[in-house]
C-alpha cells in the first residue's frame, strides 16, 4: 500500500504526465456527461420500453458498449460503435485494394490519409444506422412532442454529430491524453454499468442465507477470470532473431550481441472473434423474426439461438469464435512481410533459411500458438452462461468474461504500460515491484 501511494505521488510529480491524466479524465467525464442527454423532442418518462429492449441480446451488447446511451435515447445513443466498424472495414479493404495497401506503407502521410478516409467512413455509417435506430425507437411507442417529420430530420443530425463528437473526444484523448482515447470510451461505456450490477448482486445474495459466503466465493472467481484474461491478453512466443550487425543507440552489435526476438501474441486477434461471432449468431433470429418464419424447424432455430444459456448456443458460439480468431489473425499477422523485413535487415532465425523457409516456420509457430490461444478465447467468451446457470445476476455474469471483460483487460494494460514508460523515464520506480510490465498490449480494437 506504501509502495501504491508513493507511485501515485510520483505520477502527481510529473507535470507533463500529470496534465495528460487530468485532460483525459476530463473528456471522459464530457462524454459520460453526454450519454445522458436525451434526444431533442422525445419524452424521457416514456422510455421504458427502450431500456427493457436493451435488458438482451445485440440491443444489451450495443447499450453496454454506449454506457446505456442507448436505452436512455441519448445524442450519443450510437456512440463510438459506427468508428469501429469503419475502422474494421478499412483494415478488410487493405488486404484487397492497392490504395489502401499503398497508404498503409507510407508512414506517417499513409497514416493521416486513411484516418481521414476512416471518418468520412464513420459519418456515412452514421447516417445510415440514425434512420434505423430512430424506427426503432418509434416501434417501442416513445413519446415525442414535435411533428414526425422535424424529429427525423433532427435526430439523424443530432445522432451524426454526437458520433462524430465522440470520435474527435476519443482522437484527442490519443493525442493530447493517456492511453488508446477511442478504446477508453468504450471501457468507460462497458464501467459505468459494473456499480449497479455489483449491488444488484450483492442485494440479491443478502436477501439469501449464506449469501455473504456465496458473493465472496463469486468475486474470488471473478478476480482469477481476470488474471486468466490478463495472460492471454499478455502472453506472447518470443521467436529468436539473430542479425549480422545491429546499430543501437549509436554502437554497432554483432553476433550474440545481435540477438532480438519476434514477439508472436497467443491472442493476435483480440476480441474481434467474439465480435464477429456475436454479429452473426444474431442475424438468423433476426433475419427470421422480421420474416415471420417462427414456426416449426425455424421456431426451433429461434430458440436455440435466442437462449444464450443453451448448449448449442454456446457450442456453435465457441466453434465460430475459434475459426474467427484463425481468420481474423491471417488479416493481422503478415508472415511474408515479416520474413521479407527480416531479410531485408539482415537478420535471421537461427536454423532456418531466411524468405519463404522463414515465413512458413513463422506461420507454422502463429498456427500452433494459435489454438490454444482460440480456445482459451473461446472459453472466456462462454463463461457468463456459465455464470448465469450458476445464478449470478445476468448483468454482473458478463463481466465474467466474454467482450467487456477482454476490452477492459487490454485497455487498461495498455494504459498502464503508456503510464510506466513516463515514470521510467523519469527515473521512478515503475508501477509493478519487479520494473516494467509485461510486453506491450494494443488497444482493444
Amino acid at each position: 500500500m506504501k509502495r501504491f501511494i508513493e507511485t501515485l505521488k510520483n505520477i502527481w510529480k510529473i507535470e507533463e504526465l500529470r496534465e495528460k491524466i487530468l485532460l483525459t479524465l476530463g473528456l471522459l467525464l464530457v462524454y459520460r456527461l453526454g450519454s445522458n442527454v436525451v434526444l431533442p423532442g422525445i419524452d424521457p418518462e416514456s422510455l421504458t420500453n427502450l431500456q427493457n429492449q436493451a435488458d438482451g441480446g445485440i440491443i444489451g451488447i450495443l447499450n453496454a458498449f454506449t454506457g446505456g446511451a442507448f436505452a436512455n435515447a441519448s445524442i450519443l445513443a450510437l456512440g463510438i460503435m459506427p468508428y469501429i466498424s469503419a475502422s474494421i472495414v478499412i483494415q478488410l479493404l487493405g488486404m484487397a485494394v492497392p490504395t489502401i495497401q499503398k497508404m498503409q506503407k507510407e508512414g506517417e502521410s499513409g497514416r493521416r490519409k486513411i484516418n481521414q478516409i476512416t471518418r468520412f467512413l464513420t459519418i456515412a455509417i452514421t447516417a445510415a444506422q440514425a434512420p434505423g435506430y430512430i424506427a426503432n425507437l418509434m416501434s417501442q411507442n416513445v413519446g415525442v412532442t414535435i411533428s414526425p417529420s422535424l424529429f427525423w430530420f433532427t435526430s439523424i443530425i443530432v445522432l451524426t454529430a454526437g458520433t462524430v463528437f465522440a470520435m474527435w473526444l476519443g482522437e484527442r484523448i490519443t493525442d493530447k491524453g493517456v492511453g488508446n482515447g477511442i478504446s477508453l470510451l468504450i471501457m468507460v461505456g462497458i464501467i459505468a454499468s459494473l456499480p449497479q450490477a455489483f449491488l444488484q448482486e450483492f442485494a440479491s445474495k443478502i436477501d439469501r442465507g449464506g449469501g455473504l459466503v456465496l458473493f465472496i466465493v463469486e468475486i474470488a472467481v471473478l478476480l482469477f477470470v481476470i488474471l486468466l484474461s490478463v495472460a492471454l491478453v499478455q502472453g506472447v512466443r518470443r521467436v529468436p532473431v539473430q542479425y549480422a550487425k545491429r546499430t543501437t543507440g549509436g554502437r554497432t552489435y554483432s553476433g550474440n550481441m545481435a540477438r532480438q526476438y519476434i514477439p508472436l501474441k497467443v491472442n493476435a486477434a483480440g476480441v474481434m472473434p467474439i465480435i464477429f461471432a456475436q454479429a452473426i449468431m444474431f442475424i438468423p433470429v433476426t433475419v427470421l423474426s422480421y420474416a415471420g418464419l417462427e414456426s416449426g424447424n425455424a421456431n426451433w432455430l429461434v430458440s436455440m439461438f435466442s437462449d444464450i444459456q443453451g448448449f448449442w448456443y454456446n457450442f456453435v458460439f465457441a466453434i465460430m469464435i475459434i475459426l474467427f480468431t484463425y481468420f481474423y489473425t491471417a488479416i493481422q499477422v503478415n508472415t511474408n512481410q515479416m520474413a521479407e523485413d527480416l531479410k531485408r535487415n539482415g537478420g535471421f532465425i537461427p536454423g532456418i533459411k531466411p524468405g519463404k523457409s522463414t515465413a512458413e516456420f513463422l506461420d507454422t509457430v502463429l498456427s500452433r500458438i494459435t489454438l490454444p490461444g482460440s480456445i482459451f478465447l473461446a472459453l472466456l467468451a462462454i463463461l457468463p452462461a456459465f455464470a448465469m446457470v450458476a445464478g449470478v445476476n445476468t448483468q454482473f455474469a458478463y463481466f465474467y468474461g466474454g467482450t467487456s471483460l477482454l476490452i477492459m483487460v487490454g485497455v487498461v494494460l495498455d494504459t498502464l504500460q503508456q503510464i510506466e514508460s513516463y515514470l521510467l523515464n523519469r527515473h521512478y520506480d515503475g508501477l509493478m515491484k519487479s520494473g516494467k510490465l509485461k510486453g506491450r498490449t494494443v488497444s482493444a480494437f
